[in-house]
Parts: C-alpha cells; sequence; structure tokens
C-alpha cells in the first residue's frame, strides 16, 4: 500500500487527457492530487471519474487554474470562493477528500501518519525586501511577467487575494495546531510553503504568485515529515530540517515526457525512499 502524488494535470491540454485516461490502475494506493486539474468543472469532472476508478482514495486540493472564473464556455461563473465551493461539492460527490473535510490518517504506517490537504493561495510576500506589496504586481510587470489570475482569479467576497490567503492561512493554523505532536503530518498544498523552491530562473518575478511567507516555518512548527506540492513545474526532492519537500507537477506537454505517461510521473510520498 502507498500514497502516490501528482499536480498540474492541466486537462486543457489534449495529450494530457488522454494520458490520463490511459493510466494504469493502482488499487490497494491512495493518490494526492495538488491542483491544478485543469480549469473548468467538466474538467474536474474527467478527472475524478477516472482517478477516482484508479486508486483506493483519492485526496484533492485546489490550485490557482482550478478557480479560475472562465468568461465563455460552459464554465460556471461562480467566483471566488464561491467558485471553491463547488469544487469542494464536486470533489465530495465522488468520495474525493478536500482541504474542508476532516484530515484522514493513512493507514499504512505504524506511526498515526495525517494527511492535510491545504488551500492557502498566495499574499504577493515572495518579494524583495525592498519591493512594496502595492508595488509588487508593477515590478512583475517591468519583466512582462503578469499571471493569468489577476484576470480570471476572483477574491470574492474579500477585498483582494491577499486577504482571502491570509484568511485561509488563520483557518489552516488552527486546525493543524491541534494534531497531536506525536503524529506524523503531511502537508499538501498546490502553492510551495517555502520561498526557496521557488525556482523560475526565466520568469523569476513570477514568484510573486507562488506562496505566502507566513508558512515558511511550518514544516518545523508543526510535526511534519513531508510537505507536498506542485504549481512551480519544476519536479524536485529537497530535504529542510529533516522534512521531505516534493514538488510533484506533471506540467504541459512541453514539461514531461509523453512516452513515459503520467504513471511514470507518480511520484512515491508514503512510504518514500530510504535515506
Amino acid at each position: 500500500m502507498k500514497v502516490y502524488a501528482i499536480s498540474d494535470l492541466h486537462l486543457t491540454v489534449q495529450s494530457n487527457r488522454l494520458a490520463l485516461a490511459a493510466l494504469p490502475y493502482y488499487l490497494e494506493d491512495w493518490l494526492i492530487v495538488v491542483g491544478d486539474v485543469g480549469e473548468t468543472e467538466d474538467q474536474l469532472h474527467y478527472a475524478l471519474s477516472i482517478l477516482t476508478r484508479r486508486f483506493a482514495k483519492v485526496i484533492w486540493a485546489p490550485g490557482n487554474h482550478d478557480l479560475w472564473t472562465i468568461p465563455s464556455g460552459n464554465a460556471s461563473k461562480l467566483q471566488g470562493d464561491g467558485k471553491y465551493q463547488l469544487l469542494v461539492s464536486i470533489c465530495r460527490s465522488y468520495g474525493v477528500l478536500t482541504p474542508e473535510d476532516p484530515y484522514p490518517l493513512w493507514p499504512g504506517a505504524s506511526k498515526p501518519t495525517v494527511l492535510a490537504p491545504l488551500f492557502l493561495l498566495y499574499d504577493y510576500s515572495f518579494r524583495p525586501t525592498d519591493v512594496s506589496e502595492t508595488q509588487a504586481v508593477a515590478w512583475a510587470e517591468e519583466t512582462g511577467v503578469v499571471c493569468t489570475d489577476e484576470f480570471l482569479l476572483y477574491p470574492t467576497p474579500y477585498p483582494s487575494r491577499a486577504a482571502w490567503c491570509h484568511a485561509r492561512v488563520a483557518y489552516t493554523e488552527k486546525r493543524l495546531a491541534v494534531i497531536p505532536p506525536s503524529h506524523s503530518l503531511v502537508l499538501i498544498n498546490h502553492f510551495p510553503l517555502r520561498q526557496e523552491f521557488v525556482r523560475l530562473k526565466k520568469i523569476p518575478r513570477f514568484s510573486l504568485w507562488c506562496g505566502t511567507t507566513k508558512t515558511e516555518d511550518w514544516h518545523t512548527r508543526f510535526p511534519v515529515s513531508v510537505v507536498v506540492y506542485g504549481h512551480i513545474h519544476f519536479r524536485s526532492t529537497d530535504y529542510r530540517d529533516g522534512v521531505r519537500f516534493e514538488e510533484v507537477s506533471l506540467g504541459y506537454q512541453r514539461d514531461w515526457q509523453q512516452a513515459k505517461g503520467i504513471g511514470g510521473y507518480l511520484r512515491e510520498i508514503l512510504p518514500g525512499p530510504q535515506r
């Protein structure tokens, strides 16, 4: 019995959709899906209809693309938290666990191991200290970088994405604080929890849309053994303070080898590699 993870399936891309349909069965294993499944509810339905038949249990956390409000097509016109709650309801209709559900215990470990899907967003704090929050987006625009979130990801009913992020962080901190220190905790979030893992050599100022400094110490503040994330499209395994950080994205067609199939990009989270 294993726990695998993958993120950034981006099912708007036809080759990714076909590859997902060809994914083998892992009927004894669990799967963590770390956001950016697609951009519409239909794409989420498509993914979950496949994945819930391939795995014993599926756990989901949203990415920024999932939360977009697309101006045309068959997608819902719900915005912000309303869109998020719709996605949560879709996941629950398939028996998929979300950040709004009780955190499950993985039965495959001798030590109690909690899998915690999170929804935290970002607050533009992944930036140099001499750039203010009010200047941040303009600073990124100087190099031609503007995330599509600025046009399609609405914070409704919050006054800003940063305010929504801060509300989610506060909500999540309260939930994590009650997990006993005797447990092992796997944190699952679409965005990296630490700025150092935003490896974007070609577009470094895109870091604004990649997380919040409020989570920099969560891997030591809580009894964390593994942090799982995506968004960066730079697959990696890192260790900090004895904690394993796994970036598990698939990405766009250019980011992976289709001959390997999606199964070739599933990352084993638990039991995980032996050091």
